[in-house]
């Protein structure tokens, strides 16, 4: 079989890195989506219009979840029967779960444009920032379909041996918002709904090249009259709740951030916030995009049952991440204040509160990957049930444990404490549910 070829490497550094270091390339560049957005928006337009894309920040990624939760968990589904030997089942399956994403994002898409004015009425925000948010989300709305095949695309084709694809994919697509939004934005004047519709085409590079690669018999995944399993689409969904969590409750989160934020300091506060998420969303990027790359390796060594491959693999994972998160926090310590400054000038208000938050936060870096790994390694794994546990705890319960307590103690400087208090916690339990289910599993 074709997959054996890869799947039957030696577990090396080397051969790990060859299947991760392409989808870590492809998720640091999915992040520049949002983050040059941030860049044009905030030096064309202003932080006001700066704080309007994090103020839709929480509905963009309730699509997010709808579609990470299909993909990762559709993908873990696929690659053990894959494992299995049940090839043509899985390609049914994978046909079904596209056709699934597809409806689920004209459903989004038509309830996003019924009810957006009304939640941004609800939000007691200046007449400028309101606009601004309309203008963003509904230009934004319209490429939910080609965002949901996006996440999925970029999953099977790392599943499917075509990592550097997904890879060139990613950097064409990050390219090509990059220079819409200049073209868009102060070209023609299209102000911050131009933004939406260039990162809208961004996305849209790996959707068409998807399409085109899976229609193709040759590829390990490609689409056959589907099989409608609702047991397939159940366990998907079960498998993927933990990172549909993970997105969703990000969500909420953002808005107690965004909330807290206008009630201590003020638009400005908003604008602070976004510019730290988009540092703390590169540095996960790293770590995210390592473990999309080693989760079909996951997957495949435990359907295969072979434990030996399974064990390596995760320890092995475990000093890539060590490594890279301590790159990560020398690296966003010594350039804060570039990094800041690339958003905000010195002169504004947001320069001092965003330079601040930022070397607090940095503390996080230290924990986030570990944490990140393992709720993407029990969902490889077929345990959607200890991944959600994590992902919910990490990203919800912690934080807003650290959110409601940590302000009241420390003032502003307790809302840039609470994100590493929470990933603290959470790397506590993380290490907790390793141990229980090593036996389990034999990592």
């Amino acid at each position: 079989m074709e997959n054996k070829n890869v799947y039957g490497k030696p577990v090396t550094l080397k051969n790990i890195l060859k299947f991760a270091v392409p989808t870590i390339a492809m998720t640091i560049f999915m992040s520049f989506y949002t983050m040059v957005d941030g860049l044009f928006v905030s030096n064309l337009l202003g932080t006001s219009a700066l704080s309007a894309i994090n103020l839709t920040a929480p509905i963009i990624q309730l699509v997010t979840a709808i579609s990470t939760m299909l993909a990762t968990g559709g993908s873990a589904v696929i690659m053990k029967k894959i494992g299995e030997q049940k090839n043509e089942e899985a390609k049914e399956d994978f046909t079904f779960l596209i056709f699934v994403n597809i409806i689920a994002g004209i459903l989004m898409c038509a309830v996003g444009y019924l009810t957006m004015e009304p939640i941004f009425d609800g939000m007691n925000l200046s007449a400028e920032v309101e606009g601004y948010c309309v203008e963003y989300l509904g230009h934004y709305l319209p490429f939910i379909v080609p965002i949901l095949l996006m996440n999925n695309f970029t999953l099977y084709m790392i599943a499917s041996e075509k990592a550097a694809l997904s890879l060139v994919c990613s950097v064409t697509g990050g390219v090509l918002n990059m220079i819409l939004d200049y073209v868009f934005i102060a070209g023609f004047h299209m102000g911050i709904g131009g933004a939406a519709i260039a990162t809208g085409l961004g996305y849209s590079v790996t959707a068409v090249a998807g399409l085109f690669v899976f229609s193709r018999k040759k590829s390990l995944l490609h689409f056959k009259k589907p099989a409608f399993r609702l047991k397939v689409l159940a366990s998907a969904a079960s498998n993927g709740c933990s990172e549909m969590a993970t997105a969703l409750v990000s969500g909420i989160i953002t808005m107690m951030f965004n909330w807290t934020m206008l009630t201590y300091i003020g638009e400005d506060g908003v604008a602070a916030v976004t510019i730290i998420m988009y540092v703390l969303m590169f540095a996960s990027s790293l770590y995210t995009g390592y473990s999309y790359g080693v989760a079909p390796m996951l997957s495949f060594y435990y359907g295969e049952e072979n434990y030996e491959k399974l064990k390596k693999l995760v320890a092995l994972s475990f000093n890539v991440i060590a490594a890279i998160s301590m790159i990560t926090v020398a690296a966003s310590l010594i350039l804060t204040k570039p990094l800041v400054s690339v958003f905000a000038r010195p002169d504004n208000p947001v320069y001092d509160l965003a330079v601040t938050g930022n070397r607090i936060c940095t503390i996080a870096l230290l924990f986030i990957g570990f944490n990140i790994f393992a709720s993407s390694m029990f969902t490889a794994l077929s345990n959607g049930v200890v991944s959600a546990v994590l992902a919910f705890s990490r990203s919800f319960v912690f934080m807003l444990i650290t959110m409601l307590l940590l302000p009241q103690l420390f003032g502003v400087n307790g809302i840039w404490l609470a994100t590493p208090a929470a990933e603290l916690m959470a790397i506590t339990l993380s290490g907790f549910m390793f141990l229980k289910y090593k036996k389990r599993y034999r990592y």
